[in-house]
């Protein structure tokens, strides 16, 4: 396994959106095209969306937001995962890893010491991913979703 992550372009565009998570997760997590509609609305590069490819092929989808402005008032600055799409056919692959590792490597980069997620709870959500990989839930909800950190 050789992942990389690689921004998206008019050239990859297609590809990107295209991916699929299991159907069993859909309601779990929006599809590319609106994350990057997201992206594309939020200047100042408070979103960074990525390709996640493997020798060649598209295996997942990351996005991160930086610096946003959690509670819309000035007093509290967050960065975080904002989305991630494992395709059906490559999950089990450490891929999701190999992405939480790179947005937590951008988060340091850029001078941050935590990592925020947010997940829908239940069985076919992604809870117990984020718990091993030492996300702690803060007591907080984002809408229906439940709201992590991990420590950098």
């Amino acid at each position: 396994m050789t992942p990389r992550l690689e921004v998206v372009t008019p050239r990859n565009f297609e590809t990107a959106v295209a991916l699929r998570v299991r159907p069993d997760q859909e309601h779990a997590v929006a599809p590319v095209v609106r994350s990057l509609a997201e992206a594309y609305v939020h200047p100042d590069g408070v979103a960074w969306p990525r390709l996640i490819t493997d020798d060649g092929r598209a295996v997942g989808f990351v996005m991160a937001y930086f610096g946003i402005d959690w509670h819309g008032d000035g007093s509290l600055y967050r960065s975080g995962l904002w989305r991630l799409n494992i395709a059906a056919g490559e999950q089990g692959r450490g891929y999701g890893r190999f992405a939480v590792d790179a947005v937590a490597t951008e988060i340091r980069r850029r001078g941050g010491t935590r990592l925020y997620a947010s997940w829908h709870p239940g069985p076919h959500g992604p809870g117990d991913f984020y718990t091993r990989l030492g996300f702690r839930t803060t007591g907080e909800t984002d809408g229906d979703q439940v709201v992590g950190v991990l420590e950098l």
